[in-house]
């Protein structure tokens, strides 16, 4: 806050603390009540005031709704779940999950499985660290965040562009170092997530079809039309100015949906293995709450009522997760 005041060419008159008090309350907060009286009586002239907030556990409930209202009535979207569909990596992802089949076709040897996929998984987890510290920087950075500094208005979302936060954070916190190795990642990661996507698209659609991929000729048959369907999807993306966050807000729900279906399908397998299903069991419940509550209450879905969206997405998950049970104490009879 004095770095803030003076930046902004403030004089702080006064310093008020209630420290471990809870600001639902004004009543068991008698620094604040102090300060009210002292601004009331015209001591100081005060003209501002600057508030700086840490708190407590049973305040982090108040949080869970959608606070972005209150500075812009066209963010529709709560933080349950899009917050689980926005991190679609990382955490969990199912775009990672499809892709450890075709690591794994890789391997000379199933020795080398752990290692390379912990690892992975790992790593990645590393990388979030560092993303959550250039988050900290651009939301809560000092005397100005970069968030501020976008010169994009409130209605183009939350965020804008993510090459204008790329920019603010390589130029006006990272340094040259820190950007030439951000712009390597920034560029390299989507590069080689194309590369393994187009590649499994391949591969899915020659198995589904049973089109055998060792002739040259038969790979041409599958990548060429995907190879358009990608071009002409780029090509809409570049000409629409809000083309990249329309395709991420449905990449992020599909992203997550897949990844749904791959631990309920882990957990069948298990079931089956007479193996301790409960560890994929209480994330595919998870996620289908997540997804279908997505579904349902999103404005870029259904965009149902927010009591009838997660009533239905409730309903659904419980029923998923019934039949599962029954079937999984079937199989163990």
């Amino acid at each position: 806050l004095h770095k803030y005041a003076d930046y902004q060419d403030m004089l702080i008159v006064g310093e008020y603390s209630d420290e471990g008090k809870s600001g639902k309350s004004v009543e068991c907060r008698p620094q604040f009540q102090q300060m009210l009286q002292d601004i009331e009586s015209g001591k100081d002239n005060v003209d501002f005031v600057l508030v700086f907030k840490f708190p407590q556990l049973p305040e982090f409930w108040d949080g869970l709704g959608n606070k972005a209202l209150t500075v812009d009535s066209s963010w529709k979207d709560s933080l349950f779940p899009c917050l689980f569909i926005t991190v679609a990596c990382g955490a969990i992802s199912g775009f990672h999950a499809t892709q450890t089949p075709l690591m794994a076709r890789c391997l000379a040897s199933e020795h080398k499985g752990r290692p390379i996929f912990y690892g992975a998984m790992i790593t990645e987890g590393i990388v979030a660290l560092i993303w959550a510290a250039v988050s900290s920087y651009f939301f809560y950075a000092t005397p100005v965040p970069g968030s501020q500094i976008i010169d994009t208005p409130l209605s183009a979302g939350f965020i804008t562009s993510a090459p204008k936060v790329a920019y603010i954070i390589c130029n006006d916190w990272l340094g040259v170092v820190g950007g030439l190795l951000a712009l390597l990642g920034i560029v390299a990661a989507p590069i080689t997530s194309g590369d393994t996507a187009l590649r499994s698209a391949r591969l899915c659609v020659a198995e589904f079809f049973h089109i055998d991929q060792k002739p040259v000729s038969r790979r041409l048959y599958v990548s060429v039309p995907i190879f358009l369907f990608t071009i002409l999807l780029l090509i809409w993306q570049i000409e629409n100015p809000d083309g990249f966050k329309t395709i991420w807000q449905y990449f992020g729900w599909s992203n997550q949906t897949m990844s749904v279906v791959t631990l309920w399908m882990l957990s069948v397998y298990l079931a089956h293995k007479r193996k301790p299903y409960i560890i994929t069991l209480i994330p595919a419940m998870f996620m289908t709450m997540v997804c279908s509550s997505f579904f349902l209450v999103s404005p870029q879905m259904l965009h149902l009522g927010s009591v009838l969206g997660y009533s239905l997405a409730a309903l659904f998950t419980i029923i998923v997760t019934g039949v599962f049970l029954r079937k999984a104490v079937c199989t163990r009879k």
